[in-house]
């Protein structure tokens, strides 16, 4: 019966919704990316838009490689030498299960998301990564998905109407549903016969020619996503026909921690994300999204 009750429960989400102007002094727009540390996949969303500028498509391509180290035993990460070697003002968060916490000596703390039985402790040691040449070290590149979408169906905005208003504009959480099924692929015409997805597009809305639609997977620098950042606002220096496009910043589901030192809770599903609506006013709003186990956004 417990386990029953337990899969009857809805697990809780967390979704904060602010706005602001990237010119604004006290704008955490930068604060929110460059804190956010493991990116798995980005994707931005440019209405009336076919074909994606010279800028866009360089800055993509320059996400350059990132590298994985096979079979890499946690002692190396603890020793005397790479401590003294590499550690410098950084912050090595260990993940580690009680029997590993236990052999390696160092003082932790209990996870809190591990359930009644405490099986997942965090260790902190002030560290730099660093690269292993003894080791296999694999070397990967992020995967580059353009596309351009007909007859996109998109909701109208309004910067100044976060909430939304009656028949005028969209909400800023309207808004992020249209957007999920969109990154998904699924259709919006709810159709009667579908099986896959009964969603359509939040009212009022308008229907866009041309939308170009790119995601980018893999292990992704906040340096990378400020830059890109900082591009789609330059979108808007020449007049366009977008009113507005859209930043969207996923995290690996397995990530120890969220934003900066927050505790990152994997037991029910792991979702950290967050997503910037970028107006041609440089208006802005801003979706922190975590799953069931984690702390409030920042």
């Amino acid at each position: 019966m417990a386990t029953l009750c337990r899969v009857r429960e809805v697990p809780r989400h967390l979704l904060v919704c602010e706005k602001s102007n990237f010119g604004h002094d006290k704008s955490r727009h930068r604060h929110i990316v460059e804190t956010h540390y493991y990116n798995y996949r980005v994707s931005f969303l440019i209405p009336e838009c076919g074909i994606l500028s010279k800028e866009l498509k360089d800055l993509v391509m320059a996400f350059g490689p990132y590298y994985s180290v096979k079979d890499l035993p946690l002692h190396e990460l603890i020793t005397h030498e790479f401590i003294n070697t590499f550690v410098k003002k950084g912050k090595l968060i260990l993940s580690l299960d009680k029997d590993t916490y236990e052999e390696t000596g160092l003082q932790g703390r209990p996870s809190r998301y591990s359930g009644r039985k405490i099986m997942k402790f965090s260790a902190e040691e002030s560290t730099l990564m660093s690269y292993f040449s003894s080791y296999r070290i694999q070397e990967h590149r992020p995967k580059i998905a353009v596309s351009s979408v007909a007859d996109l169906q998109c909701p109208v905005l309004r910067s100044s109407e976060l909430g939304g208003q009656p028949d005028a504009a969209c909400s800023a959480l309207e808004l992020f549903d249209w957007l999920g099924a969109v990154f998904s692929h699924a259709e919006l015409n709810n159709e009667p016969d579908s099986f896959l997805s009964s969603y359509c597009c939040p009212q009022p809305s308008t229907v866009v020619a041309r939308a170009s639609l790119c995601t980018v997977t893999g292990f992704i620098l906040p340096e990378k996503i400020c830059l890109l950042l900082e591009q789609l606002c330059r979108y808007f220096d020449e007049p366009k026909l977008a009113p507005w496009v859209t930043l969207a910043v996923q995290g690996f589901a397995d990530s120890p921690v969220s934003w900066r030192e927050n505790e990152h809770g994997f037991r029910r599903g792991g979702e950290h994300l967050y997503n910037f609506v970028i107006f041609n006013n440089r208006d802005y709003w801003l979706h922190m999204a975590v799953g069931a186990d984690d702390d409030c956004p920042p």
